[in-house]
């Protein structure tokens, strides 16, 4: 069962790898690699070929190297074997197909793409959440100091203090958030990353003014309920009992008491381990008390049932929503998990067929790929029970 959210795709991206009209070409600069097993090759591995044999989980030392022959590799001495130009990154030709690239590749090519039109703000854009994405905050937030020169957003203001914020530059970052606090009046997440500046300034009122702050703007955001408990709790299991008492508190006042992202919250501190799964499932429940249509409460609790073996409990719980299924991948893959184990087939090709018609296209990948999934099963079964009749 999954509870989380699908990464979103970046499809124009100004540098996605190009492929040839059968689909079968595909250009990339940098380098790029086929990982398969030796078995792939049943006619010989081929003269390019570099062969990569596991030594040991984690990179464990090797007990002795042999001279120019096989030798052990540093994890960066891989990749350039592999001709990348840095670690391999995953980005999508123009069909929408992963493949894989040289990090430094990545950046140098969003590098030259944002060069080449400074006033293009979207490439600026794409390159600074690339450079952020993998720790290049100093960079990043020279890309992003240009952008909100040039007129940029809030969300531009808000990404150049979060690079300031990374790199411990507190008072730029503090004056940089409140920029992005005065235009986006209604996103919380300034609020939220000023309280973690004032965390590590470890001034705690203002920390705590801050997250409150970010809940009166957008009182159903996980995230500042989960700030808030996190505040309260000091990192101190101790004080986890107070902390939920109090979150509680907040929770029912009137402005909050339909809300169910409270919930949605706590439920997160105990969905973790097995002991404590039952109480997770208590938060979740409350939550969807309080909003049975609300689709983050459905897949917390929904996945908590699965993970708990409750596959009655998941169906049931999920049966009401297969509408919502059409338009979230995230509802259909716990909907359909439930029914697959359960070997309730009537069920799983009604969703499938549902799902088929669906205008979302991961949902309408989902669909296809689980009905090829079945329909070599039941090949399966119906050759083994076949060999099994002709047998006796």
């Amino acid at each position: 069962m999954t509870q989380s959210t699908p990464a979103p795709k970046n499809e124009n991206s100004p540098i996605a790898p190009t492929s040839g009209g059968d689909g079968g070409n595909i250009q990339v600069k940098g380098g790029a690699a086929i990982l398969a097993p030796i078995s792939s090759f049943p006619n010989g591995v081929p003269s390019n070929a570099l062969v990569l044999i596991p030594l040991g989980p984690n990179g464990a030392p090797v007990e002795k190297q042999v001279i120019d022959g096989p030798m052990a590799l540093k994890e960066e001495d891989v990749w350039k074997l592999l001709g990348f130009n840095g670690p391999a990154v995953q980005v999508q030709d123009d069909q929408g197909r992963p493949i894989a690239i040289g990090l430094e590749d990545l950046l140098s090519g969003l590098e030259k793409h944002w060069t080449e039109n400074g006033d293009d703000l979207n490439r600026g854009r794409i390159y600074a959440q690339e450079l952020m994405k993998y720790n290049r905050a100093a960079k990043a937030e020279g890309v992003l100091s240009k952008i909100v020169a040039k007129g940029g957003s809030g969300d531009d203001w808000l990404g150049l203090g979060i690079a300031q914020l990374a790199q411990e530059k507190w008072d730029k970052a503090e004056g940089t958030l409140r920029g992005a606090q005065n235009l986006l009046k209604t996103n919380p997440y300034p609020s939220l990353h000023l309280a973690k500046l004032f965390q590590a300034k470890k001034d705690r009122a203002q920390e705590r003014a801050a997250v409150e702050h970010a809940i009166q703007i957008d009182n159903n955001n996980v995230d500042a309920w989960a700030y808030f408990t996190n505040y309260l709790r000091e990192g101190d299991d101790a004080k986890t009992e107070a902390a939920i008492k109090e979150v509680e508190e907040l929770a029912n006042a009137p402005v909050n008491a339909r809300i169910p992202a409270p919930y949605i919250a706590l439920q997160g501190f105990f969905a973790s381990e097995d002991a404590t799964r039952d109480r997770a499932i208590t938060f979740a429940k409350k939550a969807v008390d309080r909003a049975p249509e609300d689709v983050l409460a459905l897949l917390c609790l929904s996945a908590l049932y699965g993970q708990a073996g409750q596959l009655d409990e998941v169906v049931k719980l999920l049966a009401p929503h297969e509408a919502k299924m059409v338009r979230d991948v995230r509802l259909a893959h716990n909907y359909f998990e439930a029914l697959f184990q359960a070997k309730d087939m009537q069920k799983i090709t009604a969703l499938l067929n549902k799902l088929a018609t669906s205008p979302n296209k991961e949902v309408k990948q989902f669909a296809i790929e689980r009905s090829r999934a079945i329909s070599q099963m039941l090949a399966q079964q119906q050759q083994a029970l076949s060999g099994a009749t002709a047998s006796t």
